[in-house]
């Protein structure tokens, strides 16, 4: 079998890339768990301070491989014994598959062509960041299917997308372009070479005190579910985690010395 999923480490920055290229990297029972094998991999590997996703081959990911799943013999494609049964935190199989990316301590940064259909869109929209072409095909593409979008999209839509823009999107299954998609909270920029574009953005953070990139992720995952008393303290909360620590100093002395700013993971 072919690994689903790889990834390359360099520079504090893991690049992972989804590796079906004959399918459009549409999502298998191998597929899923490739991607859960590859995001424990990576929550376990030192140094890691950037995360860039993308799909090998002509497409980021064509959503599910409904040929694939219905030789499975269940909607779950045995990856799952069930569709509310918790298996990882508070999400099944599937969602995690999108969760995990805003699950990682560090940002994660998404980097789309060609088609970005379905489950494919709910994981890269898991990423902190999405750079898309402007020619990117992207649908919530669910209901052609007859099935509602339940990867984890909804979590992070709700933050980003207005809500009757996502109703439309939902109820139609209406294909958009990755510069539509900008205009309507997929996509944070639009770029002709995504992945350029993201390891840019990512050697941009890798520069960055790690452990205050670590606290604001975290910060503003929680925002959604919050309010302005909470957001306040949280602030407090998160700030003091990081201040007056090695890394912290080493930020403030690097910028008054002009060198590159030597951090220690931890």
């Amino acid at each position: 079998m072919t690994k689903r999923v790889s990834y390359t480490i360099e520079n504090h920055i893991a690049h992972v890339r989804l590796n079906r290229p004959d399918k459009m990297n549409a999502l298998d029972p191998d597929m899923f768990q490739g991607i859960i094998e590859a995001g424990q991999e990576l929550l376990e590997t030192p140094a890691i301070r950037a995360i860039v996703l993308s799909g090998e081959g002509r497409s980021f990911c064509a959503g599910l491989d409904m040929a694939s799943m219905a030789k499975s013999g269940n909607a779950s494609g045995g990856v799952a014994k069930s569709l509310t049964e918790r298996t990882y935190g508070n999400a099944n199989d599937f969602q995690y598959v999108c969760t995990l990316w805003r699950e990682m301590p560090m940002p994660v940064i998404a980097a789309v062509h060609g088609v970005c259909f379905g489950g494919g869109l709910q994981i890269a929209s898991g990423a902190d960041i999405r750079i898309a072409t402007p020619d990117a095909r992207m649908s919530i593409m669910e209901m052609k299917w007859g099935l509602i979008p339940d990867m984890g999209g909804f979590t992070i839509w709700r933050s980003n997308v207005r809500d009757d823009i996502l109703r439309e999107l939902t109820y139609t299954n209406r294909e958009f372009s990755g510069a539509e998609g900008q205009e309507l909270g997929f996509v944070t920029y639009v770029d002709a070479d995504p992945i350029a574009r993201a390891m840019s953005i990512a050697n941009e953070i890798v520069n960055r005190n790690p452990d205050a990139m670590q606290r604001a992720k975290s910060l503003i995952n929680e925002l959604p579910d919050m309010d302005e008393n909470a957001i306040l303290i949280a602030e407090s909360v998160e700030q003091n985690r990081v201040m007056r620590q090695p890394n912290q100093i080493e930020a403030v002395m690097s910028q008054m010395q002009k060198r590159a700013a030597n951090f220690v993971d931890n």
